[in-house]
């Protein structure tokens, strides 16, 4: 779609992430300790735990951090981290789904709502937008890798469902049951991913005005901004003139 930036929208901005490097590492880290926790501590063993390894050295984070963060998982050490779901519809009836990891539920589940209420929007109950969007894998590379076509084909013939690129990057769209396979595909032709995981692919995006979008991103900015919080999805449509505005 001309004008609109589907890396931006659905990812949100990688700038205003990328300020928040230390943040980063302390979310790529909880995940990877999940992942060692759920499986075995190596990574060729464990393709939870590779993937997470992987979006980790994509992010230049330091070899010591993340075994650190794999060691980790066979301490005792108290912390048990679960996965959280969230469902509500920010501002303009957006719906929105925040998935975190966390060691105190009654903590995130405040914070979550808070800053729903606080920016124009509501909590809903588990399944009230979910069913608007698929689950999917969404394997994430820079657009440094090639260009539309060669993405195109490494994805094609890895058994990847679609391909959106922009000149931010390349979006890859798995089957939920097919990303590891197909990530470790892509990987041995284009290199390692900047990111993979399951996501939430909206069916059908709302195109957002200017008013709503500046709430709708201080909203995001919040969620993303909780400790808890490892990503944010929605349905929303943003233009890159609205974006540029909002800076």
């Amino acid at each position: 779609m001309a004008g609109h930036s589907k890396f931006k929208n659905i990812m949100h901005r990688k700038g205003a992430q990328d300020k928040k490097r230390s943040a980063m590492f302390s979310k790529l880290s909880r995940e990877i300790t999940v992942a060692a926790k759920m499986g075995m501590p190596d990574p060729d063993m464990n393709p939870r735990l590779r993937l997470a390894v992987n979006a980790a050295k994509a992010q230049s984070m330091p070899k010591d951090n993340i075994q650190r963060a794999i060691d980790k998982a066979s301490k005792n050490d108290g912390e048990n981290y679960e996965e959280v779901r969230y469902e509500g519809y920010g501002p303009g009836g957006i719906a929105i789904i925040v998935e975190a990891l966390t060691d105190n539920r009654n903590r995130t589940a405040t914070n979550v709502r808070t800053a729903f209420s606080k920016n124009g929007g509501n909590l809903g109950a588990s399944g009230a937008v979910s069913h608007g969007f698929d689950r999917m894998g969404l394997i994430e590379y820079p657009a440094s890798v090639g260009d539309e076509e060669k993405v195109l084909e490494a994805a094609i013939e890895a058994g990847a469902e679609d391909v959106e690129s922009s000149e931010d990057g390349h979006m890859i769209w798995t089957a939920m049951d097919g990303l590891h396979e197909v990530a470790k595909a892509l990987e041995a032709d284009l290199g390692p991913a900047e990111g993979a995981k399951l996501a939430w692919k909206p069916q059908t995006s709302v195109e957002v005005d200017e008013g709503t979008a500046g709430t709708l991103m201080k909203l995001i900015d919040t969620l993303e901004d909780d400790d808890d919080v490892q990503t944010v999805w929605g349905n929303y449509d943003i233009s890159d003139a609205v974006m540029e505005k909002l800076g």
